[in-house]
């Protein structure tokens, strides 16, 4: 497949889904431009406008940036990532990213204190052992889990539901960069300028669950963006962990669902990693490097 033409349908500001229908569709993503370009199919002035750009001009726009494009198919595309036939067809990367799947910790924006203090920990908990975080650098959960992490001096992934040169929450500007200085990555698949629009974010939590060899939910109300992860995760086959809480409470609620629909109960941050290094066997990496034995998910 082209890399220039898949490069340009990226930055269509079509949703991912649409991309991958119109590839299927028409046999590629050259010709899915091409029809684009011949107006075989409907699109916006503003779709056709981005796909007008040439690729080269994109790249030099991404080295300005400091920003890396991984294709699917590529050397340095996460190969757990690749078993998904719904993973995204490139990522914009800054940082590195690990080749071992990593815990992906996440919960709801609106949580408890107690919730972030328990998200943190296991952050923590799960660096210290040696595994790589894997979170939105949202606010509430994900962004505790993000910070027990840099405490923890560990590895994570942040995975973004809009541009990676777009902080938001702006006030992670700094962890976001902490994670970066750390060895870690900010992600996204979407380009650079993308707003962070509410239909990006569902799309968004399907790569913390294919980056993850075990997905934990700290908090979760009936709906939202953890409990999207957490299906899509059970869905691949990954095993999903989740806290639970006081029934009569909102954010224990999709946990507790979440338990009672065969997720594994987690009660502290030792009894997660005893979890996660005796039951599953997770790969660990240390010291930076990738380490031998253990098995994924």
């Amino acid at each position: 497949m082209s890399a220039a033409h898949r490069l340009r349908l990226a930055y269509s500001g079509l949703h991912p889904e649409r991309i991958r229908a119109l590839s299927e569709r028409f046999g590629g993503p050259a010709a899915a431009v091409g029809a684009v370009e011949r107006r075989r199919m409907k699109a916006s002035d503003a779709v056709r406008r981005n796909l007008a750009v040439p690729a080269r001009q994109r790249r030099h726009e991404l080295r300005a940036l400091g920003v890396d494009v991984v294709l699917r198919g590529d050397p340095g595309y996460p190969p757990h990532l690749d078993r998904f036939e719904d993973a995204p067809d490139l990522l914009f990367v800054r940082g590195v990213l690990p080749s071992t799947p990593g815990v992906g910790i996440v919960g709801t924006r609106r949580c408890t204190a107690y919730g972030l203090e328990l998200a943190e920990a296991y952050g923590l908990a799960v660096a210290e052992a040696g595994w790589p975080v894997v979170s939105g650098l949202a606010r509430g959960i994900d962004g505790a889990a993000h910070r027990g992490m840099v405490a923890a001096g560990g590895r994570g992934v942040a995975v973004l539901g809009c541009g990676i040169d777009v902080t938001y929450p702006r006030e992670h500007r700094r962890l976001g960069d902490q994670i970066l200085e750390l060895g870690g990555a900010i992600i996204s698949e979407y380009p650079p300028g993308s707003r962070p629009d509410a239909w990006r974010f569902p799309p968004r939590n399907r790569i913390i669950a294919g980056l993850s060899a075990a997905v934990v939910v700290v908090e979760a109300g009936a709906t939202g963006g953890a409990l999207i992860t957490a299906v899509k995760a059970a869905e691949y086959g990954i095993p999903v962990f989740a806290m639970p809480g006081d029934v009569d409470r909102a954010t224990s609620e999709g946990t507790n669902r979440l338990i009672r629909d065969g997720a594994f109960p987690v009660f502290d941050p030792a009894d997660l990693v005893a979890e996660l290094d005796l039951v599953h066997g997770l790969v660990r990496v240390a010291d930076g490097r990738d380490a031998s034995g253990g098995a994924g998910c």
